[in-house]
Protein backbone atom coordinates (compact mmCIF):
# COMPACT_ATOMS: atom_id res chain seq x y z
CA UNK A 1 0.00 0.00 0.00
CA UNK A 2 1.10 3.57 -0.77
CA UNK A 3 1.88 6.19 1.76
CA UNK A 4 -0.73 8.19 3.20
CA UNK A 5 0.95 10.72 1.29
CA UNK A 6 1.40 8.83 -1.85
CA UNK A 7 -2.41 8.14 -1.81
CA UNK A 8 -3.22 11.67 -1.22
CA UNK A 9 -0.97 13.21 -4.37
CA UNK A 10 -2.70 10.11 -6.63
CA UNK A 11 -6.72 11.38 -5.60
CA UNK A 12 -5.49 14.99 -6.55
CA UNK A 13 -4.23 14.24 -10.06
CA UNK A 14 -8.16 13.40 -10.87
CA UNK A 15 -7.02 10.31 -12.70
CA UNK A 16 -10.49 7.88 -12.63
CA UNK A 17 -11.60 6.86 -16.12
CA UNK A 18 -13.76 8.12 -18.63
CA UNK A 19 -15.15 5.02 -19.24
CA UNK A 20 -15.89 6.28 -22.57
CA UNK A 21 -16.33 2.62 -24.11
CA UNK A 22 -12.90 1.36 -24.75
CA UNK A 23 -11.40 -1.60 -22.43
CA UNK A 24 -10.77 -0.67 -18.95
CA UNK A 25 -7.05 -1.88 -19.04
CA UNK A 26 -6.50 0.50 -22.17
CA UNK A 27 -7.65 3.91 -20.40
CA UNK A 28 -5.59 2.50 -17.33
CA UNK A 29 -2.39 2.07 -19.24
CA UNK A 30 -3.02 5.86 -20.90
CA UNK A 31 -3.72 7.40 -17.28
CA UNK A 32 -0.57 5.50 -15.66
CA UNK A 33 0.73 6.32 -18.70
CA UNK A 34 1.04 9.79 -17.93
CA UNK A 35 1.43 9.57 -14.40
CA UNK A 36 4.90 8.28 -15.01
CA UNK A 37 5.79 10.31 -17.89
CA UNK A 38 4.98 13.34 -15.82
CA UNK A 39 6.74 12.07 -12.88
CA UNK A 40 3.94 11.68 -10.58
CA UNK A 41 4.85 8.03 -9.90
CA UNK A 42 8.63 8.39 -9.93
CA UNK A 43 11.23 6.60 -12.12
CA UNK A 44 12.10 3.75 -9.94
CA UNK A 45 8.96 3.69 -7.34
CA UNK A 46 6.92 1.13 -6.65
CA UNK A 47 3.52 0.98 -8.23
CA UNK A 48 0.81 1.10 -5.19
CA UNK A 49 -1.72 -1.61 -6.97
CA UNK A 50 -4.40 -1.35 -4.43
CA UNK A 51 -4.59 2.77 -3.90
CA UNK A 52 -4.15 3.27 -7.91
CA UNK A 53 -7.16 0.78 -8.37
CA UNK A 54 -8.85 2.27 -5.91
CA UNK A 55 -8.35 5.75 -7.10
CA UNK A 56 -9.18 4.88 -10.64
CA UNK A 57 -12.27 3.31 -9.37
CA UNK A 58 -11.52 -0.55 -11.32
CA UNK A 59 -10.60 -3.63 -9.69
CA UNK A 60 -7.21 -4.62 -9.69
CA UNK A 61 -7.68 -7.23 -12.43
CA UNK A 62 -7.74 -4.43 -15.13
CA UNK A 63 -5.12 -2.09 -13.36
CA UNK A 64 -2.88 -5.23 -13.67
CA UNK A 65 -3.70 -5.69 -17.43
CA UNK A 66 -2.78 -2.02 -17.88
CA UNK A 67 0.78 -2.27 -15.97
CA UNK A 68 1.38 -5.33 -18.50
CA UNK A 69 0.44 -3.10 -21.81
CA UNK A 70 3.37 -0.91 -19.57
CA UNK A 71 5.54 -3.51 -19.28
CA UNK A 72 5.93 -4.72 -22.98
CA UNK A 73 6.54 -0.63 -23.13
CA UNK A 74 9.40 -0.83 -21.44
CA UNK A 75 7.69 1.67 -18.48
CA UNK A 76 6.77 -0.83 -15.83
CA UNK A 77 9.39 -3.44 -14.29
CA UNK A 78 8.63 -6.43 -12.14
CA UNK A 79 11.17 -7.42 -9.73
CA UNK A 80 11.93 -11.62 -8.94
CA UNK A 81 9.04 -11.39 -6.61
CA UNK A 82 6.50 -9.88 -9.29
CA UNK A 83 5.89 -6.24 -7.65
CA UNK A 84 5.94 -3.58 -10.32
CA UNK A 85 8.38 -0.18 -10.24
CA UNK A 86 7.93 2.62 -12.74
CA UNK A 87 11.37 1.57 -14.91
CA UNK A 88 14.67 3.49 -14.53
CA UNK A 89 16.98 2.32 -17.23
CA UNK A 90 20.43 4.02 -16.81
CA UNK A 91 22.06 6.67 -19.19
CA UNK A 92 23.99 4.08 -21.77
CA UNK A 93 20.85 1.87 -21.84
CA UNK A 94 18.98 4.73 -22.65
CA UNK A 95 21.50 5.90 -25.34
CA UNK A 96 22.19 2.75 -26.99
CA UNK A 97 18.16 2.30 -28.02
CA UNK A 98 18.40 5.65 -28.94
CA UNK A 99 21.07 5.15 -31.53
CA UNK A 100 18.96 1.83 -32.89
CA UNK A 101 15.44 4.42 -33.05
CA UNK A 102 17.60 7.10 -34.89
CA UNK A 103 18.72 4.30 -37.62
CA UNK A 104 15.31 3.55 -37.31
CA UNK A 105 13.68 6.56 -38.17
CA UNK A 106 16.86 7.49 -40.79
CA UNK A 107 15.71 4.56 -42.81
CA UNK A 108 11.50 5.57 -42.44
CA UNK A 109 12.88 9.08 -43.26
CA UNK A 110 14.76 7.41 -46.54
CA UNK A 111 11.50 5.48 -47.57
CA UNK A 112 9.18 8.34 -46.90
CA UNK A 113 10.70 9.89 -49.04
CA UNK A 114 9.63 7.86 -52.05
CA UNK A 115 6.63 6.38 -50.55
CA UNK A 116 4.87 9.59 -49.03
CA UNK A 117 1.42 10.75 -50.25
CA UNK A 118 0.98 14.16 -50.99
CA UNK A 119 -1.68 14.18 -48.20
CA UNK A 120 1.22 12.71 -45.87
CA UNK A 121 3.78 14.98 -46.58
CA UNK A 122 1.16 17.82 -45.71
CA UNK A 123 0.23 16.16 -42.69
CA UNK A 124 3.84 16.22 -41.66
CA UNK A 125 3.92 19.91 -41.95
CA UNK A 126 1.11 20.81 -40.76
CA UNK A 127 2.26 18.68 -37.28
CA UNK A 128 5.46 20.82 -37.51
CA UNK A 129 3.30 24.66 -37.79
CA UNK A 130 1.65 23.17 -34.51
CA UNK A 131 4.81 22.49 -32.78
CA UNK A 132 5.99 26.11 -33.80
CA UNK A 133 3.15 27.45 -32.89
CA UNK A 134 1.87 26.39 -29.71
CA UNK A 135 5.99 25.75 -28.11
CA UNK A 136 5.92 28.34 -25.95
CA UNK A 137 2.50 27.74 -23.76
CA UNK A 138 1.50 23.92 -25.07
CA UNK A 139 0.51 21.71 -22.17
CA UNK A 140 3.42 19.14 -22.13
CA UNK A 141 1.82 16.24 -22.59
CA UNK A 142 0.14 17.70 -25.67
CA UNK A 143 2.98 18.87 -27.70
CA UNK A 144 4.77 15.78 -26.86
CA UNK A 145 2.31 13.88 -28.49
CA UNK A 146 2.20 16.06 -31.59
CA UNK A 147 5.49 15.55 -31.09
CA UNK A 148 5.15 12.15 -31.65
CA UNK A 149 2.79 11.66 -34.22
CA UNK A 150 5.09 14.01 -36.32
CA UNK A 151 7.63 11.22 -36.00
CA UNK A 152 5.00 8.68 -36.41
CA UNK A 153 3.39 9.93 -39.51
CA UNK A 154 6.87 9.62 -40.97
CA UNK A 155 7.67 6.00 -40.27
CA UNK A 156 3.92 5.21 -41.70
CA UNK A 157 4.83 6.85 -44.85
CA UNK A 158 8.08 4.71 -45.61
CA UNK A 159 5.11 1.58 -46.49
CA UNK A 160 7.33 -0.28 -44.29
CA UNK A 161 5.89 -2.82 -42.55
CA UNK A 162 8.64 -4.60 -40.34
CA UNK A 163 10.02 -0.82 -40.01
CA UNK A 164 6.77 0.01 -38.63
CA UNK A 165 6.66 -3.09 -36.29
CA UNK A 166 10.06 -2.38 -34.57
CA UNK A 167 10.17 1.30 -34.35
CA UNK A 168 6.85 0.97 -32.48
CA UNK A 169 8.80 -1.34 -30.11
CA UNK A 170 11.61 0.56 -29.55
CA UNK A 171 9.53 4.28 -29.20
CA UNK A 172 7.47 2.62 -26.78
CA UNK A 173 10.46 1.58 -24.51
CA UNK A 174 11.79 5.34 -25.24
CA UNK A 175 8.75 7.16 -24.51
CA UNK A 176 9.63 8.49 -21.25
CA UNK A 177 13.04 9.63 -22.44
CA UNK A 178 11.66 11.18 -25.66
CA UNK A 179 9.20 12.55 -23.50
CA UNK A 180 12.25 14.13 -21.30
CA UNK A 181 13.87 15.42 -24.35
CA UNK A 182 10.88 17.24 -26.03
CA UNK A 183 9.86 19.21 -22.51
CA UNK A 184 13.20 20.80 -22.34
CA UNK A 185 12.59 24.40 -22.94
CA UNK A 186 16.51 24.96 -22.72
CA UNK A 187 17.11 23.33 -25.57
CA UNK A 188 13.37 23.92 -27.55
CA UNK A 189 14.55 26.14 -29.98
CA UNK A 190 16.98 23.46 -31.61
CA UNK A 191 14.00 21.04 -32.21
CA UNK A 192 12.10 22.70 -33.20
CA UNK A 193 14.66 23.98 -36.22
CA UNK A 194 15.31 20.29 -36.47
CA UNK A 195 11.39 19.36 -36.74
CA UNK A 196 11.80 21.98 -39.17
CA UNK A 197 14.65 20.36 -41.22
CA UNK A 198 13.09 17.40 -41.46
CA UNK A 199 9.53 18.68 -42.49
CA UNK A 200 11.62 20.66 -45.47
CA UNK A 201 13.75 17.69 -46.71
CA UNK A 202 10.66 15.43 -46.41
CA UNK A 203 8.38 17.77 -48.85
CA UNK A 204 12.03 17.89 -51.56
CA UNK A 205 12.02 14.44 -50.95
CA UNK A 206 15.77 15.16 -50.53
CA UNK A 207 15.91 11.23 -48.76
CA UNK A 208 19.84 11.51 -47.96
CA UNK A 209 18.94 15.16 -46.19
CA UNK A 210 15.64 13.50 -44.30
CA UNK A 211 17.47 10.79 -43.21
CA UNK A 212 20.25 12.49 -41.61
CA UNK A 213 18.05 15.17 -40.35
CA UNK A 214 16.07 12.16 -37.86
CA UNK A 215 19.72 10.80 -37.48
CA UNK A 216 20.73 13.97 -35.34
CA UNK A 217 17.76 14.74 -34.30
CA UNK A 218 17.47 11.28 -32.30
CA UNK A 219 21.43 11.93 -31.41
CA UNK A 220 20.52 15.33 -29.38
CA UNK A 221 17.73 13.49 -27.33
CA UNK A 222 20.55 11.60 -25.63
CA UNK A 223 22.54 15.27 -25.24
CA UNK A 224 18.74 16.62 -23.61
CA UNK A 225 18.32 13.76 -21.20
CA UNK A 226 21.92 13.50 -19.77
CA UNK A 227 21.44 17.64 -19.24
CA UNK A 228 18.26 16.83 -17.75
CA UNK A 229 20.02 14.46 -15.75
CA UNK A 230 22.72 16.18 -14.92
CA UNK A 231 20.72 19.10 -13.52
CA UNK A 232 18.46 17.01 -11.41
CA UNK A 233 21.72 15.55 -10.06
CA UNK A 234 22.79 18.74 -8.74
CA UNK A 235 19.31 18.86 -6.47
CA UNK A 236 18.59 14.94 -5.95
CA UNK A 237 21.65 12.43 -6.39
CA UNK A 238 19.27 10.01 -6.80
CA UNK A 239 17.01 10.65 -9.29
CA UNK A 240 19.18 9.53 -12.13
CA UNK A 241 21.89 6.74 -12.20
Amino acid sequence: MASPKAREQLENEDVRLERVGRPLAEEAADVLRDLILLEKIAPGAAIPERDLADVLGISRTPLRQAMRILEMEGLVKYSATRRPRVADPSIDELSQSLSVLGALEALAGREACVNATAKEVARVNSLNQIMLDTSENADPLRFFRTDMEFHRTIVVASRNEPLLETHARYNARLWRARFISSRSRPDRRGTLDQHSDIAAALTRRDADACAEALRQHLSTTVVNIRKTCAHTSATNEDQCR
